[in-house]
């Protein structure tokens, strides 16, 4: 077992530090993009009202958490032919350049949005490129733009019966679809686009389009793809989704699979390179309401799972009601509102963990001045422990991973000198003891 994890320092060692996507397009992520988090704003149940008003008066509770961009999901109107349930899918939109007035009014999402900036806030929205909803405004106007059955039908999108698929053998209706993200960025000035299932789109499509829109201003592009099954697509965009880790961690736990197998993993999510980054989560608005809870998918290594998503290498990325916690799943075609209370449990743990992320230059994201050790212990099957290095800076970050209890000690030369606990303020010098005590759920992080 200490050679495996050895081999696994001295690969995480290397790839963090030298390797680069040669073939990358995108010059590497600048300036906030480095130190962000992403908090997923779910419009419709946030409030009851679920409006773009209401809203914005939690900006200043998110802006004190520490939330540096906010996402949220598709503003564009719904599609009401073939919509599921009585409200429908956002992401079936019946218009590119329109709001949903479900939310509010085009005004009311510009001043949301100059209210986001003044507050220092990043904004990003939801693009569904790959499909539209049956009655688009395309469908009459353009019914050109859309695949087509051998019957002459609308194609149906895999597996979901409320939308039909886009064209991008079209010349046309890609310049369309440009134009109307470039609305976007003009009219409202946001920072940039969370790209709906971006690897159902084809790739030339997005290297087209991302230096076309920025030629407006530069923005950040987060897809919904796996870079280690589409890599291509890692050359335009600046974070992608971790997919094979949520859902070998998700395994993991509930068929108490080898920690190893994460560790494999995360060698190979490092040896992608530091030309674009990963986005980490335990949850968000699909696997909220369709396959359940983070604590249902955790349990007991929720909160350390929580810790990683904010400490490994890229973007952390939070979902509505995470900092309650929110221990339900959210209906998606229907209201059913986040059920607030005035009492924010987990929002001190993530203020003390985006801080850290944005202060300390050892948490930066896709930057290969940062090495990653995983570090060695007497309990390799139940520990999850790794230092992150830039410079004089570093971040330890040690976590129970295990159904259990443990005891264990640090055995790894890459772990020397004082540390505080961002936690609880607490010292420790590891040059004379690296021993812990960890109950079920426990987790540590130290800056140096």
């Amino acid at each position: 077992m200490r050679k495996l994890i050895l081999l696994a320092v001295i690969g995480l060692g290397i790839v963090s530090c030298t390797t680069q996507n040669i073939n990358n397009t995108m010059d590497l992520p600048k300036d906030w993009k480095h130190t962000t988090n992403i908090y997923e704003v779910n419009i419709r149940q946030y409030t009851q009202e679920g409006t773009f008003k209401a809203f914005e008066k939690e900006m200043p509770r998110l802006k004190s958490m520490g939330v540096k961009t906010l996402w949220f999901m598709p503003v564009t109107p719904i599609a009401q032919q073939n919509k599921k349930g009585s409200l429908g899918s956002p992401y079936a939109a019946a218009d590119y350049t329109s709001i949903n007035p479900e939310f509010g009014t085009l005004d009311d999402f510009k001043h949301m949005v100059n209210e986001a900036h003044r507050l220092g806030f990043k904004v990003i929205i939801d693009w569904v490129a790959n499909h539209t909803g049956w009655d688009h405004v395309w469908t009459k106007a353009h019914p050109e733009f859309y695949l087509k059955d051998p019957d002459g039908k609308f194609h149906i999108a895999s597996g979901m019966d409320d939308i039909i698929e886009l064209d991008y053998k079209n010349p046309e209706m890609r310049k369309a679809m440009i134009d109307a993200m470039k609305f976007w960025v003009k009219e409202t000035g946001i920072d940039g686009f969370r790209c709906d299932l971006a690897s159902w789109v084809e790739v030339d499509f997005w290297e087209q389009a991302r230096p076309e829109v920025e030629t407006i201003k530069p923005l950040f592009w987060l897809g919904e793809f796996d870079e280690l099954e589409t890599p291509e697509y890692g050359k335009v965009f600046d974070a992608s989704y971790s997919w094979s880790w949520m859902h070998k961690s998700e395994d993991y736990y509930k068929k108490n699979l080898p920690l190893q197998d994460l560790k494999d993993l995360l060698i190979r999510y490092s040896n992608i390179g530091d030309a674009s980054m990963r986005a980490w989560f335990t949850t968000n608005h699909d696997e909220n309401s369709w396959n359940g809870t983070e604590y249902e998918k955790y349990g007991v290594i929720t909160k350390p799972m929580a810790v990683f998503s904010a400490t490994w290498n890229g973007v952390p990325l939070l979902y509505s009601g995470q900092e309650l916690p929110n221990m339900k799943r959210l209906e998606f075609f229907e209201k059913d509102a986040v059920k607030w209370t005035n009492t924010y449990q987990m929002a001190d743990f993530y203020k003390t963990l985006f801080s850290l992320k944005s202060s300390n230059p050892a948490l930066k994201g896709g930057d290969s001045n940062v090495i990653t050790y995983l570090l060695n212990t007497t309990a390799n099957d139940k520990i999850l422990a790794y230092v992150r290095k830039n410079g004089k800076d570093e971040v330890l970050v040690v976590l129970n991973m295990s159904k259990e209890a443990v005891d264990f000690s640090i055995q790894d030369d890459h772990l020397s000198g004082t540390f505080k606990n961002i936690f609880d303020g607490t010292k420790r010098d590891f040059n004379t003891g690296k021993d812990f005590s960890f109950k079920v759920s426990d987790y540590a992080v130290f800056e140096k």
